[in-house]
């Protein structure tokens, strides 16, 4: 059967189709129609097969051991063995049609030319390939099915009416004296090898089908898997900028608030106070360099990506934002006019990276804001180490100043950060007056995922 052709998928730019109809394929999937390239193939198929069907004509009367009846015009057997051939041209296209005619075919040629029949090979590859094709390429696997049952029921019954009709005119004999008779033997060997023979088609053709459908699932699945990698890469892209904004925002925010303070009160006073214009000039440089500094740390994060760009290399001295920086934190707002007092309650733990870095930008940005926004002249912070959480609360008495208010992105970014790490936050007015910033966060690795 070395001319059956093995392929069993669509070409690579055939797009799947979903049958969405009762009875057109299995889970939902329809198999693609043939491509342009492979109906051509067919068509050269089936000329082919033609061609050779002549041929082993020919020399199926050539060696017919008695004189044969060649019908019609002297060309009957010629003409029914190329016409089998033909449909094949069509046998993806519309493959149901095909079985039925080939087979129709198939039993006129064995009824008006026994010789051709028999002897010829490619007729009777020609209704292999039709069964097969019908079962590897039927879009309706239900009337597949039906025209299959169909076309099998009729070949065997045409079988059976071959033996009943051979037993009654006693054409099958011998002289062999064998455990089986003659006809018995011939009857079995015809039947094995029938079943052979159509059965072989149907499920060769039911298994190039399945591997069609398995490529198209396997390429569903990578489909999946690549949308979802590209939405997983675009929501951590996401949640970097909202990070990294959130970081800008808390540096950029604290060092030029403190920057505008000290530059408003060395403008007020250099006339008849220089020494505390110097002062403050003095702390509007070092909250410069720290600003710079630290941008320069957020953004050093971004080489990776961009590997060309070029941020220049942060302070080797300068210390990273952390818990353990907030005394340092407190004598800086303390210096800038801001009373701010300290408690720490709790045995001291290591914290996580992230919480550490988180709990020191909240305290951050909270001061910022009670400087900004308040007219506060006092402000506390307030430490809770408990065990299974850290928690951060900074009160201050302060009334809101009648300036216009910020754009209040520092505390959403608060509660950003604490909805990233499992935690809970309150910020708003206290009831006897000022405002509250509190923050709860777990410490639970489970809760919020592992440091990297």
């Amino acid at each position: 059967m070395s001319t059956v052709e093995l392929r069993t998928d669509a070409e690579p730019g055939s797009p799947p189709v979903s049958g969405t109809g009762s009875g057109t394929g299995t889970r939902g999937w329809t198999r693609p129609a043939p491509t342009a390239r492979e109906q051509r193939y067919d068509v050269l198929l089936g000329l082919g097969m033609a061609l050779a069907a002549l041929l082993a004509t020919e020399l199926a009367r050539g060696s017919w051991p008695t004189h044969v009846d060649l019908g019609i015009w002297g060309i009957e057997p010629y003409v029914l063995s190329a016409a089998i051939a033909l449909p094949l041209c069509f046998r993806r296209r519309w493959p149901i049609p095909v079985l039925l005619i080939v087979a129709v075919l198939f039993v006129v040629n064995g009824e008006r030319a026994l010789f051709a029949y028999q002897a010829n090979l490619v007729t009777q590859a020609t209704m292999f390939m039709a069964v097969y094709a019908a079962v590897a390429w039927s879009r309706d696997r239900r009337l597949m099915k039906g025209a299959v049952a169909l076309v099998f029921v009729a070949m065997f019954g045409w079988l059976t009416i071959n033996f009943v009709q051979a037993l009654r005119a006693n054409a099958i004999e011998g002289p062999n004296h064998a455990l089986f008779s003659p006809y018995v033997s011939n009857v079995i060997i015809t039947v094995s090898l029938n079943v052979l023979y159509f059965f072989g088609a149907y499920f060769w053709g039911r298994t190039a089908w399945g591997t069609a459908r398995q490529r198209f699932e396997l390429e569903q699945q990578a489909s999946e898997l690549a949308t979802q990698q590209e939405s997983n890469a675009r929501r951590a892209v996401i949640d970097e900028r909202l990070r990294i904004s959130r970081e800008l925002h808390d540096v950029v925010a604290h060092h030029i608030s403190s920057i505008g303070i000290q530059a408003g009160g060395a403008r007020r006073v250099m006339d008849t106070d220089p020494e505390a214009a110097k002062n403050a000039l003095n702390v509007i440089e070092e909250s410069s360099r720290s600003a710079v500094n630290e941008m320069r740390q957020l953004l050093g994060m971004l080489r990776a990506a961009d590997p060309d760009i070029d941020v220049g290399a942060p302070d080797a001295k300068a210390p990273q934002a952390g818990a353990d920086r907030l005394p340092a934190l407190i004598a800086d707002a303390n210096g800038q006019g801001l009373e701010v007092g300290f408690h720490q309650i709790g045995a001291p733990a290591e914290l996580p990276k992230t919480v550490s870095v988180s709990v020191y930008r909240i305290a951050q940005e909270a001061l910022s804001n009670v400087r900004k926004h308040s007219t506060a002249r006092s402000a506390h912070l307030t430490l809770r180490y408990l065990g299974e959480a850290v928690e951060l609360e900074v009160l201050d008495d302060g009334r809101p100043k009648h300036a216009p208010v910020g754009s209040r992105l520092g505390h959403v970014g608060i509660r950003e950060r604490v909805a990233l790490l499992g935690g809970e936050s309150e910020i708003g007015p206290r009831p006897v007056g000022g405002f509250r910033v509190r923050v709860r966060i777990p410490l639970d690795p489970q809760t919020f995922g592992r440091d990297t």
